[in-house]
């Protein structure tokens, strides 16, 4: 059942497109601001880490070897840091004499040493060098200043190349950011690898990201003692064609100081729990810069495309009703959100991060189906507030859980009616007119245990008419045995009504006469009409048909069987086997042209030789043989006393036959001069 619009502030209510559309919108837009915040950032951040990481574009060949001054090289060379320059400038011949194409240094040569060692690293220096520099920032209470730290003067005019070696970190100490600098270290050594030293360096796109190709060591790396003497310790022609950057790679040695701190967070980081050396890092960066690898942010109206297009299809998921498959399509759209974010980054270097329109598209159908849920809430208590006071509370359970269960407007099907009227009320309220309260009090103690005894056996109570119910079963909700628990019921009216007298007749001051209470309940069971009957501003869920209106002449005609109970012949049909079923007359009702079959049902079962004396009378009955008939109702009488004034009612009628003997047009009936 789909949940009803909503309602403004006018007491109209919006179409549910309309109230969807406005939850969509409410979704982005909160989204939106949501994503200004730095955590948010720093959250697009860390799925940058995890997507980048997933299938990476790695170029076929390093571009770049590393010569890591490590945990190795400084048991092998045996002296303590800051080694000599002159070790340095060996190495870079070394080098050199093995075929690199360019060779960077990431240290910083800034201060001079001793004069011997800074005249053998200039004259080992040319434009295949590049050396590092960086950036200092100095505060002060009046200013912020940022130097560059640039290598010895004696280095560059040697010509080496400086690049400004500094990064940048985000907030969470990770690095992600490509170096902001055209004359960066990694951009330098490779316009120097391309031949090209003094060309402008490649320019890169504001904000672009790094991307990594693998977890530390990846790059292939030599120890700094093997790169001094190739010859003995490496391949033939390692560095043949290649740049090579010289850097600190280490893990341990905390007795480096400044060197130990050398090392960073990358993307994957966060799946081995290593970090990245500087030289490596350099070494990324400059594939990055060669094969165009980087990642560039998607151009600011991107992430608002995309949430007005998550919105979208948060409004086409959610327009209808919100289930379990609506929850399946949206899970199906986040993923293929991940899964284009990924491809985006992947083939066309761009990020474009999912977190913001799969949030959205998930609070927006999230809102829808919390609003579905209130509505279906409100339906219930609708429900429950519509019968609470008709029907069984088990039963409004039922429709409460399973509101489809109830058919709203008319339905043909078969029910089994009851009406229940109190005998003599007119004579009773007559003697009470004097104390009305007292006559609402009785009436209500009367009419509390018939309802109930309807409730009790899962019946839906119509109305109230007067001092009559009107019951019916097997609607709104289905019950197969709708006819015995009809009877049923009607019999615990009966009993009902004998306990209330008793009770009122204790209550009842001594010389005072007590009400006498009395019912005539009339059951049938046919097919019928219910459903909603009324006007636009008020209407009753009701049954109509000639079932029920048969079902009202029965209880009216208990009066003249003297019976209190008077049922149907399909009734009788469907009871036969569970109660004691007992014929009393054909007769043509008010409304009808044909004559119909009725009967009185006990609770207790009867002896057979009663039954079979009743069945006696009936037929000496019809065939106007008065004596027999008399003779009959006598010997049923023994074993069937609830019928008593029925056999009084008997031994009238054939008394005045005998004074006054019936038309020969007489069918048998009781009823026959009361026509």
């Amino acid at each position: 059942m789909a949940a009803a619009p909503a309602a403004t502030g006018n007491g109209h209510r919006l179409p549910r497109w309309a109230t969807t559309l406005l939850l969509a919108v409410a979704a982005a837009a909160l989204v939106a601001a949501l994503s200004q915040l730095p955590a948010w950032r720093l959250t697009e951040a860390k799925l940058y880490d995890i997507v980048s990481t997933v299938l990476p574009p790695v170029p076929d060949r390093p571009g770049v070897i590393v010569v890591a001054i490590d945990e190795p090289s400084l048991a092998e060379i045996g002296r303590q840091w800051p080694w000599p320059r002159d070790l340095h400038a060996r190495l870079v011949e070394r080098l050199r004499a093995a075929g690199a194409t360019a060779i960077g240094v990431d240290l910083v040569f800034a201060e001079p040493s001793t004069p011997e060692a800074d005249a053998a690293l200039a004259a080992a220096m040319g434009k295949d060098v590049v050396l590092a520099a960086e950036l200092t920032t100095i505060e002060t209470p009046q200013a912020v200043q940022t130097i560059v730290v640039e290598p010895l003067a004696t280095l560059t005019a040697a010509g080496a190349v400086p690049g400004i070696a500094s990064v940048f970190l985000d907030g969470d100490g990770t690095l992600r950011r490509m170096p902001p600098f055209a004359d960066s270290f990694a951009a330098r050594l490779l316009a120097t690898a391309g031949g090209e030293v003094d060309s402008e360096p490649p320019a890169v796109p504001e904000g672009a990201l790094i991307q990594y190709f693998g977890p530390p060591r990846t790059y292939p790396t030599v120890s700094y003692y093997q790169a001094l003497d190739p010859v003995a310790f490496l391949p033939p022609d390692t560095f043949a064609g290649s740049a090579v950057i010289i850097g600190h790679s280490l893990q341990t040695a905390p007795e480096l100081g400044t060197a130990a701190a050398d090392v960073f967070e990358t993307a994957f980081t966060a799946t081995t729990g290593r970090l990245s050396a500087g030289a490596e890092v350099q070494a990324t960066i400059f594939d990055n810069l060669r094969h165009r690898l980087y990642v560039v942010p998607a151009p600011a109206w991107a992430p608002w495309a995309a949430l007005a297009a998550a919105a979208a299809l948060a409004l086409t998921l959610s327009v209808g009703l919100v289930s379990w498959r609506t929850a399946g399509w949206v899970a199906l759209s986040v993923l293929a959100m991940l899964v284009g974010s990924w491809a985006l980054l992947r083939f066309g270097r761009l990020w474009l991060p999912p977190i913001a329109p799969a949030l959205a598209l998930v609070a927006a159908t999230t809102a829808r189906a919390g609003l579905d849920f209130a509505e279906e809430r409100r339906l219930r208590r609708r429900i429950a507030a519509a019968f609470g006071h008709y029907l069984a509370p088990a039963l409004v359970d039922r429709l409460a859980r399973d509101p489809a269960a109830l058919k709203l407007g008319g339905e043909r099907r078969t029910l089994t009616t009851l009406f229940c009227d109190v005998r003599g009320f007119t004579a009773i309220a007559e003697a009470l007119k004097e104390e009305p309260e007292r006559l609402t009090a009785l009436v209500n103690r009367l009419l509390d245990p018939l309802s109930e005894a309807v409730l009790e056996e899962g019946g839906t109570i119509d109305k109230f008419i007067g001092d009559c119910v009107m019951a019916f079963w097997n609607a709104p909700l289905a019950e197969p045995r709708h006819a015995e628990r009809a009877v049923r019921a009607g019999l615990a009216m009966i009993d009902a009504v004998a306990r209330l007298n008793r009770a009122v007749a204790a209550e009842t001051a001594p010389g005072l006469p007590a009400p006498a209470l009395a019912v005539g309940v009339g059951i049938n069971t046919g097919d019928c009409v219910v459903g909603n009957f009324g006007s636009k501003r008020r209407f009753d869920y009701s049954a109509l048909g000639d079932a029920v209106n048969l079902a009202s002449r029965l209880e009216g005609l208990s009066t003249l069987y003297r019976v209190p109970l008077l049922i149907g012949p399909d009734t009788a049909a469907a009871v036969a086997g569970v109660f004691c079923v007992i014929e009393l007359d054909r007769v043509v009702v008010k409304g009808r042209s044909d004559s119909i079959t009725v009967f009185t049902a006990l609770a207790e079962p009867a002896a057979a030789e009663s039954l079979s004396a009743h069945a006696a009378m009936l037929a000496a009955y019809r065939r106007r043989d008065w004596d027999g008939a008399l003779r009959s109702a006598a010997a049923a009488a023994v074993g069937l006393e609830p019928l008593d004034g029925y056999y009084a009612m008997l031994t009238e009628r054939i008394q005045g036959y005998r004074r006054s003997p019936p038309s020969p047009e007489w069918t048998g009936s009781f009823t026959a001069t009361e026509k």
